[in-house]
C-alpha cells in the first residue's frame, strides 16, 4: 500500500474509499472541512446526517470525545472494539461541528479490518471522518468493484482490499441515556 500517496491525498483535502469489517467506507481527515463537504457532495448526503470518526484503536479517538467516558461506554469499548459497533458519545471541543452536523455528540468506531487499521496507523492523526461508500439511499458498497462503480470517479483514491472483505452487515449504533445503552440502529453486534 502506498501510504505516502494516501497521506498526500488526505493532507490536500482529499477523500479516500476503503474496506472495513462491515461495508466499504469513504473518509477524510477530520480537520479538513473542504474534504468533509466533498464527502457530502459525493454521496448527495443531507447536511443534517453526521459523519462518524474511526481509527485502528480507541486511543486516537479519545481526543474527540468528552472525558471521562461513562462506565457503561468503557465496558462496551472493552468488549466490542475492534468490531461492528458505533458508539455515540458526547464530543470534545476537538470535534468540529461540520462533522457532527452541529450535534453535541459524535459516533466513534474501531473496525476489525487489517487494511483499514493499516491505513489509519500510517495516516497523520490516525483518525478518519467517515461514512459508507455509496450514494445516499442506495445500498453500501461491499466490494472494491462496487466501490469503484458507485464512487470511483468521485473519490480521490479507492484502496484495494487485498483480500480482506467487508462482511456486508452495518455496524450497530448505540448511545446512552441515564447510563444505559440505547440502540439507534441494530446491526452486526447484539449488545449484552
Amino acid at each position: 500500500m502506498d501510504y505516502e500517496k494516501i497521506n498526500n491525498i488526505l493532507k490536500n483535502d482529499g477523500v479516500i474509499a476503503f474496506v472495513t469489517d462491515t461495508v466499504w467506507g469513504l473518509g477524510c481527515l477530520p480537520n479538513s472541512e473542504k474534504a468533509v463537504r466533498k464527502i457530502y457532495d459525493i454521496k448527495h448526503r443531507e447536511a443534517k446526517k453526521p459523519l462518524i470518526l474511526m481509527s485502528y484503536d480507541i486511543y486516537p479517538l479519545f481526543d474527540y470525545i468528552a472525558q471521562p467516558v461513562e462506565k457503561e461506554a468503557q465496558r462496551l469499548i472493552k468488549k466490542y472494539f475492534p468490531g461492528a459497533l458505533t458508539l455515540v458519545l458526547d464530543k470534545s471541543e476537538n470535534t468540529p461541528d461540520y462533522i457532527t452536523s452541529g450535534l453535541p455528540t459524535v459516533g466513534i468506531r474501531v473496525p476489525d479490518n487489517k487494511i483499514f487499521a493499516d491505513i489509519c496507523k500510517n495516516t497523520d492523526g490516525h483518525v478518519l471522518a467517515t461514512t459508507s461508500a455509496n450514494i445516499s439511499g442506495e445500498p453500501p458498497a461491499l466490494s472494491y468493484n462496487e466501490a469503484m462503480n458507485y464512487i470511483g470517479d468521485k473519490a480521490d483514491l479507492v484502496i484495494e482490499d487485498y483480500g480482506y472483505k467487508a462482511q456486508g452487515r452495518a455496524s450497530t449504533v448505540a448511545g446512552f441515556k441515564d447510563g444505559k445503552p440505547v440502540i439507534y440502529r441494530q446491526g452486526e453486534v447484539e449488545i449484552i
